[in-house]
């Protein structure tokens, strides 16, 4: 017999994470958090660590590219969001630090690359709040000077992958509604690989077994009161009674998607949704063909990867 005090496992899902009786949590896919790099050796992109609020406890990794030695030309901003199920990864991970190197070396733009709450010590709507308050705080005087300074806030965008990608919907859905400081608008979002689900497969998903799916049980794991399970809007926004896609707060979207991606059908019914909603911007769909789920996070130098970023270096700079 064990004894009283041994932990005990009361959550987990296989090989990402294990949530104990003592309260604590294993991540065992989490990839080893790194410091920034001033700048990094192979990119030349300067990063620091910023403070946005203590609490909540919300921070970010900032990235800077190499500006010209006449510093007036200002570069678009982008505020991004994480993947990771919204319960594993870092803005710190060295999984998205050397990403960011890369993209920024490429974009040529300023990140803010947040680090938000994750569940299930913190369940959503967690990390929508963070991720809200992280973008009113690019938004407004108190922004960190590389922002101020060197940042276009006419061309402010929001981006993100997987579960990144749902906050970044859920992001453009609150800015349609709700101002941002100075004035400051969206100009565009980024979906890469969007996590989103719902009660009834589509395309190519399983009718069998739908509710034991990885999308089905993630939802579930990090969101357990959400008012009508799967079928929440911040998870299907095409539910009965979700706002209106033509609501979203942005001039312009791309929805990237890979063909070996298991989440690839819900970016293109994601991107449907939008363009029959009578959502007034540009909208566009990036597909790469025999790639899988978050490969140019993955492999940032890939040459797929390259040619996806460079495909949203001109979204950001046309």
């Amino acid at each position: 017999m064990g004894s009283s005090n041994q932990k005990e496992i009361v959550a987990e899902i296989p090989s990402y994470i294990k949530v104990f009786s003592d309260g604590s949590v294993e991540r065992p896919r989490a990839t080893p958090l790194v410091p920034p790099s001033n700048p990094d050796p192979l990119t030349q992109v300067s990063s620091k660590d910023v403070l946005i609020s203590e609490n909540p406890a919300i921070s970010a990794r900032h990235y800077l590219p190499t500006l010209e030695k006449e510093n007036d030309k200002k570069v678009p901003i982008l505020v991004y969001f994480h993947g990771g199920g919204f319960f594993f990864e870092s803005a710190f991970s060295q999984l998205y630090h050397h990403h960011f190197n890369t993209f920024v070396s490429h974009t040529n733009c300023i990140v803010v690359s947040v680090e938000y709450r994750l569940a299930p010590e913190h369940p959503l709507p967690a990390c929508y709040h963070d991720c809200w308050h992280a973008l009113t705080w690019v938004a407004s005087d108190h922004a960190d000077p590389w922002l101020l300074h060197h940042g276009d806030f006419t061309r402010v965008f929001i981006g993100g992958d997987s579960a990144g990608g749902n906050i970044v919907h859920n992001i453009a859905m609150r800015a349609g509604r709700e101002p941002l400081p100075r004035g400051v608008n969206v100009l565009g979002a980024i979906l890469s690989h969007p996590y989103f689900c719902s009660s009834y497969p589509i395309g190519s998903e399983s009718a069998t077994g739908h509710e034991q799916s990885m999308p089905y049980v993630v939802w579930s794991f990090v969101y357990p009161s959400a008012p009508g399970g799967i079928d929440n809007p911040m998870v299907n926004p095409i539910a009965t009674g979700a706002p209106s896609l033509a609501g979203l707060g942005c001039s312009k979207i791309i929805v990237c998607v890979a063909g070996n991606d298991k989440m690839r059908d819900r970016g293109v019914w994601y991107y449907e949704a939008v363009k029959e909603s009578g959502w007034q911007g540009e909208l566009e769909l990036f597909e790469e063909n025999g790639e899988d789920h978050v490969y140019h996070i993955f492999h940032p130098q890939s040459e797929k990867a390259i040619k996806l970023i460079k495909r949203l270096a001109l979204f950001m700079h046309h």
